[in-house]
Formats: C-alpha cells, sequence, structure tokens
C-alpha cells in the first residue's frame, strides 16, 4: 500500500539505512540553460532589453522549478521503502531485480507494465525493479532509477 510522503516528515519512518539522491545532472542544465538563452537573444532581437531581461528572469526561475521539481529521494529504513513521494511498507516489498542501461530500457519500454508506478529519470540508465505483493495494491512492481541499484538492492535484502 503506498502513502504520500511529506519529506519534512521523512523522520517518522525511522533512520535511513540506505539514501540516495536524484538530481537532474549538470550537462542537461547545461543544454537547458543554453536553449534558454538563444530564446532570450530572440526576444533580445525584436522586442529589446527590457522584454529580454524580464524574459530571462522567467526562464530562470522556470528552469529552477524544473530541477528542483525533477530530483526525487530514495530512502529504505528498518520497515519502509520510500520513493519521491510514495512510500511502502517492506513487508510488501519482495523479489528485486538489479537492472542494468539494455534491462532498464526494456523494462521502460516494451515490457512495461501501465499499471507500475515509476520512478525513472531518462538520464539513468540504471534502475531496479521492485515487485509487490500487496493484495489490496493494484500496482504489481516498482521501476525506480539508481545510480547505485546494487546497494539499493542490498539494504533492501538486510531485511
Amino acid at each position: 500500500m503506498k502513502y504520500r510522503v511529506d519529506m519534512k516528515r521523512q523522520g517518522d519512518f525511522g533512520t535511513p539505512e540506505y539514501s540516495e539522491i536524484i538530481r537532474p545532472p549538470w550537462w542537461l542544465l547545461l543544454v537547458v540553460l543554453i536553449l534558454a538563452s538563444t530564446f532570450s537573444l530572440a526576444i533580445w532581437a525584436a522586442l529589446g532589453i527590457w522584454m529580454t531581461l524580464a524574459f530571462s528572469v522567467g526562464e530562470l526561475l522556470l528552469i529552477s522549478y524544473a530541477a528542483y521539481s525533477s530530483t526525487f529521494h530514495i530512502s529504505v529504513t528498518k520497515g519502509w521503502l520510500i520513493v519521491g513521494n510514495a512510500a511502502i511498507e517492506r513487508a510488501f516489498v519482495h523479489n528485486f531485480s538489479q537492472l542494468e542501461k539494455k534491462e532498464m530500457r526494456l523494462a521502460q519500454g516494451r515490457e512495461l507494465d501501465p499499471a507500475a508506478y515509476l520512478a525513472i529519470r531518462f538520464w539513468l540508465g540504471t534502475g531496479i525493479k521492485i515487485d509487490l505483493r500487496d493484495p489490496k495494491d493494484p500496482t504489481p512492481y516498482w521501476l525506480v532509477s539508481s545510480r547505485n541499484p546494487e546497494k539499493l538492492k542490498n539494504a533492501l535484502l538486510a531485511h
């Protein structure tokens, strides 16, 4: 059974045995900033400096919000698995599959179950598939991007 998690209340779930923060990489932010600067250049050419400054401030705020909102946390505590805004008791979690790049690509594509919970980011090629056994929850598994899927799997196995 999934629960919405307020990250300020994460201490209610206990001390993390494993924790990982997934943030956008610097190269992706650089590409987005370069694209935004081309828009600003076009605004400057058409409307002048003051509209460009206003537009650029708006762009930076939007980029900052996108970077912040695409960040998620993975935590494993003694009794809970917390991924982003979802949490599940570890008693309902079993059969972990560490996925390398090719396996992860297949799991995100043609092998994907539409009922699965996804916490994936395109810039990470590796992850973990976590099967669930909660009869009240129709979600068959969670697919989670991770930089360290082996460490995450080991933390989940250390029940």
